[in-house]
């Protein structure tokens, strides 16, 4: 992602804090003169969700961008630049960055009526961290204290607990929270969407909640055909800031993004926050959309991951051999037509703690040293990259097959699932058989969520099934230093210690390019590469 510099504001964090209420993300900058439909559509490109829409097992983009506009936290994200401000929390303060009280804001409400109390996100949290429950987030709940009881590191061990004893409720709209030891990230990390609050009704029938989820959100529930269409509806009762100013929301699944891509410039879809090679090739999409054009500052990586459970990937100069073997330069230019940039790091650009070229020689093309490493590896055989073949991944991961082909003389093939929700379910069930893209964009703005999830031992995006005890360690030292500098100063040292295993190789850095339809007046896109909602105008 070529971009300018994210601007990002950071939180004092040793000294009592208590979060801005600040305006949040991005209005509307064109004048709509009152011309603008407060009760009109807008369709969304959409690809289909791996999981249920519970916020704490939606860790991917197809269900990502549903379940942030069905759950709103007690922080939310300005579009900008990631800015954290209050939301749903009326103050969050802290004289030691490691016991928090927080208070929320009074008179929300659950989409059923309810209103949302402190015990909903007291039980949601402790809900989704309990191991049972096999929630793919549940290892973002690690700082608080007494997770490891009801999620303990033995997969097969039975939770000592079911609640975790750093949540304690103090009133009908207080809680507390004790950690495990001071961090200077957990009043940024709990704007993440599985840090949402879950209704009464939720916990009474989650199997329900499961085929109508309960959110307390601006965009409530209305139905989901699978593969096809997710319909929303404007929540009239919702409090935020961040509010929508349309009626219907429908996500429409597309298994092709060339196919998105002609119903938008048709004006048959209004919103894709990415577009396919076909349309960047010349920048045929300034043609196409003209001034709907929609750009935005990404914090976010493209990578591929080798899985450590392939005995032939625990070869770290196979590795090695395949990273260098990859023109990323001459990908990002012809392929990928300019609209990526080569990555040479492991944690993104705009991130305060970004270093270019953590990855070293390893992310640079070297035809001769790959071939010596590759024959010194000793492997033989076939290798595969594997991935879901729409939203246009396709194309970049067949050219780094061929260029990986054509530097080492092996043979290499795509496999492509048929849509991102089938490929989740592969990498999360530990069953790829090859390589596998491992794309990331940032939860929110900190180093430390480009190598807890990706990278600790058991971390819940970590497609390489990655371990070293070493770089854990440095991780949770780092997470529990409550000064902002001395903790990233951590989290360097132990992304130098992943560069050197290579679990995973960084491939490009993705522009923010996207496109609306002319039915919308304004439309923008945020750092994590998802529609703003709240800067949708429909054209009356």
């Amino acid at each position: 992602m070529s971009r300018s510099r994210v601007a990002w504001v950071a939180l004092p964090a040793a000294l009592a804090m208590t979060l801005s209420a600040c305006g949040g993300g991005g209005g509307s900058t064109n004048a709509t003169d009152g011309k603008d439909n407060p009760d009109g559509t807008v369709s969304i490109y959409g690809t289909e969700p791996k999981s249920t829409l519970f916020p704490a097992n939606t860790t991917e983009a197809g269900g990502g961008k549903v379940t942030d506009s069905l759950f709103s936290r007690l922080v939310g994200y300005k579009t900008e630049d990631g800015a954290p401000y209050n939301l749903m929390a009326d103050s969050i303060k802290s004289d030691d960055a490691k016991v928090y009280n927080i208070k929320i804001k009074q008179g929300w409400k659950f989409h059923d009526g309810t209103e949302v109390k402190a015990k909903n996100f007291v039980d949601a949290w402790n809900w989704a961290a309990y191991a049972p429950n096999a929630q793919q987030a549940a290892s973002f709940f690690a700082p608080i204290a007494g997770f490891e009881d009801v999620h303990p590191a033995d997969e097969n061990a039975k939770p000592a607990k079911d609640k975790m004893s750093g949540l304690e409720l103090v009133g009908d709209y207080e809680f507390k929270v004790t950690l495990n030891g001071p961090t200077s990230v957990f009043t940024t990390m709990i704007g993440y969407t599985p840090f949402s609050p879950m209704a009464d009704s939720f916990f009474a029938d989650p199997k329900a909640a499961e085929a109508k989820p309960i959110g307390n959100g601006p965009l409530k529930f209305v139905s989901r055909t699978p593969n096809a269409l997710i319909k929303m509806e404007r929540f009239d009762d919702y409090k935020g800031e961040d509010k929508v100013h349309f009626k219907t929301l429908d996500y429409k699944i597309y298994s092709s993004q060339e196919t998105a891509y002609q119903d938008l410039v048709a004006g048959k879809l209004d919103f894709m926050e990415a577009l396919p090679p076909s349309a960047k090739v010349g920048e045929k999409y300034k043609a196409d959309l003209g001034e709907q054009v929609v750009t935005a500052n990404l914090l976010g990586q493209s990578a591929i991951a080798f899985p450590q459970y392939i005995p032939a990937f625990q070869n770290v100069k196979l590795r090695q051999a395949v990273s260098m073997s990859i023109n990323r330069e001459q990908i990002t230019k012809t392929v990928l037509a300019g609209s990526y940039v080569p990555s040479t790091s492991f944690v993104s650009p705009g991130i305060k703690g970004y270093r270019p070229d953590t990855c070293g020689e390893f992310c640079k093309f070297n035809p001769e040293k790959a071939k010596q490493l590759f024959a010194e590896s000793g492997f033989t055989g076939k290798l595969t990259i594997q991935s879901n073949q729409d939203g246009g991944r396709k194309e970049p991961l067949e050219a780094a097959c061929n260029s990986i082909k054509q530097t080492l003389g092996v043979d290499c093939e795509f496999v492509g699932a048929t849509n991102f929700g089938a490929f989740r379910q592969i990498v999360d069930g530990k069953q790829l058989t090859g390589m596998s893209r491992s794309d990331w964009s940032a939860d929110y703005p900190s180093i430390e969520n480009f190598l807890n999830p990706l990278y600790r031992t058991g971390g819940s995006s970590n497609d390489s099934n990655y371990s070293n005890p070493e770089v854990d360690a440095l991780l949770k030292k780092a997470d529990q230093t409550a000064n902002e500098d001395e903790a990233i100063k951590i989290y360097q040292q132990a992304e130098d210690l992943i560069a050197k295993d290579l679990p995973s190789m960084p491939t490009w850095n993705e522009k923010g390019i996207g496109g609306r339809s002319k039915n919308l007046l304004d439309a923008k896109m945020s750092f994590k590469r998802q529609g703003a909602l709240e800067s949708f105008r429909v054209k009356a």
